[in-house]
């Protein structure tokens, strides 16, 4: 692989979920679920830069000028053809590779990112993984996907089930035995934590969410401890 690859965080957000509706604009702790996103991000240092890909739609206009404001760099793409969003962001970003956020994941932590980049860099992976407990003993919601730009082109072109345009990387799972896929475990023993849910997918993981002292800059272990009921932000309510 060229050593002067450049890395674009692609992240997935938009307003019209029939779970959660608003979701990506919805207040956790004074800060819009997508503000922590992109501001967690920021601080993974083997990113090259990140864009926010939105649905073209009315609704999602809202969300756009909400990233236009924060100066967040952000586009505009169809709605149900999430594939095609991808393939378009990756373009207009100038993206070897692409690191695939979803906006569910508030809690993302930049070094699990930079420790996904690394893992795929360091592997002869056309897709690896990190961001939900599959095979492997990551909390659901710190991590991250990561795949070639020329995956990305090749998934676009080649989806033609609903579903697959729908989900970005299903082409892959559908086709799992002509990718080389990989995963890994964190270092840490406390982080090996597949039994933690940390994604907002429903009212109900919101609300859980909103109930805990989290901060935008927590580290990994402080969340963990947070869960744990071990935290020191427990004793002192914001």
């Amino acid at each position: 692989m060229p050593a002067h690859t450049r890395v674009v965080a692609i992240i997935q957000a938009r307003l019209g979920s029939s779970r959660l509706p608003m979701k990506s604009l919805l207040c956790l702790r004074h800060v819009a679920l997508i503000d922590w996103v992109t501001q967690r991000l920021a601080r993974a240092s083997r990113l090259d830069g990140l864009l926010v890909a939105v649905p073209d739609t009315k609704l999602d206009r809202v969300l756009a000028q909400h990233l236009q404001r924060q100066q967040i760099p952000c586009m505009a793409g169809p709605e149900n053809d999430v594939l095609e969003r991808f393939r378009l962001a990756a373009r207009t970003a100038r993206a070897d590779l692409v690191v695939r956020v979803c906006a569910d994941n508030p809690l993302i932590w930049g070094p699990a990112v930079d420790r996904l980049v690394d893992f795929y860099r360091q592997g002869t992976w056309d897709y690896a993984y990190n961001h939900i407990p599959r095979h492997n003993l990551w909390p659901d919601g710190l991590g991250a996907e990561i795949f070639s730009r020329e995956i990305l082109d090749h998934m676009a072109s080649e989806a033609k089930n609903p579903s697959q345009r729908e989900h970005c990387c299903n082409y892959i799972w559908d086709n799992r035995q002509s990718y080389r896929i990989g995963t890994f475990d964190p270092e840490e023993p406390w982080l090996r934590r597949p039994d933690l849910k940390l994604d907002v997918d429903s009212p109900e993981d919101f609300c859980r969410l909103a109930l805990k002292p989290l901060r935008p800059e927590m580290d990994a272990r402080e969340i963990v401890d947070v869960f744990n009921g071990t935290s020191d932000a427990l004793a002192s309510p914001s």
